[in-house]
This record gives structure tokens, sequence and C-alpha cells, in this order.
């Protein structure tokens, strides 16, 4: 949202990441430095992509803020933690595919650089081909994905804890140096990219994707590197899950507590009402950025900007509050897999398969609901549009799930690039043409 507008009711919110790898417990290093096929789906990661994409889906389809600028119940629940959610998720993926340990050795590395760049070049390719949808009705996240692959490569040589510092220390780091840097480049189009805006423009495009746009993608870095670090732990122990939940839950709090008391009690409020009026801007359009939030980033005037906890802010608290969230969610449902009598195992199976079936077609469900709302078919009123596209992609994704498994886009993603991660580990070992 600009700050001179109320935001739009359909305002954009993120889509889901392209899994970074099939949804499993376990991984391991194949031989050769090639990710090992996984041997089972783990259905609370599924279902915790699932209701990312519930959520994204209801931002773009319901209303999200009122007749007077306000956030209405499904804008103050969804907005913005469904972004968090599938970043941190993208991070465990990532680690998942990388055998759930550091990278270690030449060919591992080639193969696990080639695997992210390969996906990176897929994803940023389908979200171009649908950059014609106006940004106003839904920001297409694909190349911003694209670019946080890109920016992953490196951290998948790195060791859990080390994963887990740089996400604290560059949720508090990143945005600061951020806000330093939007000062001194011009302000984002705040377009979707295409083909033909990426070649007008490269720089500038590649500005916008990483540093200034809707879902910047160096500021997102604190979320794959905990989602990351969360991905090497042992997912499967109920005092893991318990653990995201505490440890989510409190970091959310604190972060929600120290903006409020940042901006009500230390003199934060009255600053950034002070910039506002220095700049123009009305009342209204302040507390609409500090409530629906701004689009990916903050104003570069003030330094009080970075202890809103706005949605889409990419503040220290925003970035942790909504972390917190994604962990506690992912606990939840990892946590419901030791549930041990008949009954409550069977009701979750029974909730949660849908939510599963959602999760793991992620992909191409969210390129259908671009192309849905971008098309003369969506025509319906908010709450009839959602639930159209909630009975339709829960159907589709069980029969697909139960007939062919994998989802059609996911495929494509995942035949090229184990195919080009397979040719670049062959390569360097010297076990195949060159």
């Amino acid at each position: 949202m600009r700050l001179d507008t109320v935001a739009d009711s359909r305002r954009p919110d993120p889509a889901p990441p392209a899994p970074a790898t099939e949804p499993a417990d376990r991984a391991a290093s194949a031989p050769g430095g090639e990710a090992a096929r996984p041997r089972s789906r783990s259905a609370g990661l599924d279902a915790a992509r699932g209701v990312a994409l519930a959520g994204m889906v209801a931002v773009h389809s319901l209303v999200v803020v009122d007749a007077v600028g306000n956030p209405t119940v499904v804008g103050q629940i969804a907005q913005g933690r469904s972004a968090a959610l599938f970043a941190v998720l993208a991070g465990v993926g990532i680690a998942f595919m990388t055998g759930r340990r550091p990278v270690r050795g030449v060919a591992a590395g080639a193969s696990a650089a080639t695997t992210l760049l390969t996906r990176a070049l897929l994803l940023g390719a389908l979200g171009l081909a649908l950059g014609g949808l106006e940004a106003e009705v839904a920001a297409v996240i694909l190349p911003y994905y694209a670019a946080l692959f890109v920016l992953a490569v490196p951290l998948v040589f790195l060791g859990r804890w080390t994963l887990l510092a740089l996400g604290v220390v560059g949720a508090g780091a990143i945005p600061v140096a951020s806000h330093v840097l939007r000062g001194l480049v011009p302000p984002p189009a705040l377009q979707n990219v295409t083909l033909g805006s990426f070649v007008a423009d490269p720089p500038a495009v590649l500005l916008e994707l990483a540093v200034t746009g809707y879902y910047p993608a160096v500021s997102w870095l604190p979320y794959l590197c905990v989602g990351m670090a969360v991905g090497r732990m042992r997912l499967s122990s109920a005092r893991v899950a318990g653990g995201l939940i505490v440890g989510g839950t409190a970091a959310a709090a604190a972060a929600w507590v120290g903006s409020w008391l940042a901006l009500q009690r230390f003199g934060g409020l009255a600053a950034l009402q002070a910039d506002a009026a220095s700049r123009g801007l009305s009342p209204a359009a302040l507390d609409a950025a500090l409530t629906v939030g701004p689009d990916g980033t903050t104003p570069a005037t003030s330094w009080w900007w970075l202890a809103s906890v706005a949605p889409h802010s990419s503040t220290p608290p925003d970035l942790v509050h909504t972390a917190g969230v994604a962990l506690a969610l992912l606990g939840s449902m990892l946590l419901l897999d030791h549930l041990t009598r008949p009954v409550p195992r069977a009701a979750v199976a029974l909730l949660r398969g849908p939510l599963a079936a959602v999760g793991g077609l992620a992909l191409t469900l969210y390129t259908a609901h671009i192309l849905f709302v971008g098309s003369p078919w969506d025509g319906f009123t908010p709450v009839t549009g959602y639930v159209v596209q909630a009975v339709v992609g829960v159907l589709f994704a069980l029969g697909w799930r139960a007939t062919a498994g994998r989802g059609p886009i996911e495929s494509v993603v995942t035949v090229f690039s184990r195919g080009a991660a397979r040719a670049v580990g062959r390569r360097v070992t010297g076990r195949g043409p060159a």
C-alpha cells in the first residue's frame, strides 16, 4: 500500500514458493553429491504449507480492509503472516533437499548449487509468464523467490546454529542496512515483473527484487535462515515440535510488545506523525501504513519506521513476529503427529488431510489462483470466489495426490533440477561425459 492512499481491499500477498524439495521427514545426500529421493512425506509440513496457501488466497480474494481503511479480521489474521510461513517453509525445504546437514565436498556443493539455481531459473521464468497481471490484483511473488533461492546457495554450507544465529542477527541488521540503502536509490515501480520490464532495465528490476519491492529477497533472508535451521532438526520429535510452538509464540509476542512500547511509550508514534506531516501525508495514510501495512518496505524518512510491526514492512519487529507465528504454526502441525488415541488421530487425519494435499501442490495451485483472479471468470463476490477456489483446489489436490502424486508444475521443477544436478555431479566427479 502506498502511504498516500488507503490499501485496496484485495491487496497483494505472497504466493507460495515452489517447494524447495518434496516435503519429507528425512532426506540424505546420495553419492556424488546428488540429493537422495525423499523416503516419506511429512503431512505436518504439507499441512502448514496448505494453511499458508489458504491464507494467501484469502488475502487476494476476501476483503482485508474495510470502508474506512481499517484491517478486517481476515486482514488481521492472514496479512503478512502467510508470507512468512511460506518463506520459512522454503528454508525447511532447502534443508531437506540438501540432506538436512551442511553440504560438504565439491561434488555435493556443485549439485546443491545447481539444484537451487535451476529452481530459481524455473521459478523466475514462471513468474515472468504470470507478470502480466496487475499488481493491484495480486503481486506475483515468484521472481522474488527466484532471487531468494539464488541467495540461499552459500547458506547450504552452514550449520544449524550458524544459520539460526544469522537469522536472528539478520532480522535486526538487514532492515537497518536496507533503510540506509533505500534512502539512496530511486523508489520501486511496484509492478509485477515481466520479461519486457526485465530486459528494459535489469539493474532496476534486480534492485526491486532484492531490496525495494513487495517481497524483498534480502530482507527475507532471516526467514530462510531460520527455516533451514529448523529443517535440520529432528522434526519427528514431539519435543522439537513443542519447542517450535513455545519459542515461536514467545518471539511473536515479544516483537509485538516491543513494537507497541517503542511507538506508544517511547515517542515513536509522535515522531512518525511529525514525519508524515512534513511530507504531506494524512493521518489516515499513516494509520493505514501502521495497521494494514506498506508495500514490502517502510519509508526511509525516519528511523522510527523500523519500530513498526505492520504486515509487509520488513522491519525487525515484523520479521521476528511473523517468523515466530510461522514456527508456532509449523510446530502445531507437527505435534499433531503425536496423538495416540484413535479418535483424535482419525479426526486430525480427516481435517489435516485436505490441507496436506493442497500444500503438496502449492506451486500448481498458486499458479491456477493467479490465472483465475486475473481472468474474466473471477466475477464472484469475495466470499463466493474464495469458497469456489477452496473447494476446487481441495478436490483437485486430493484427486491428483491419490492418482498421480507430485503436482504437475512441481514435477517439471523436480525433473529439471534433478537432471541438472545429476549432470553437474557427474561432470565434477568425472563419472560421466563432460
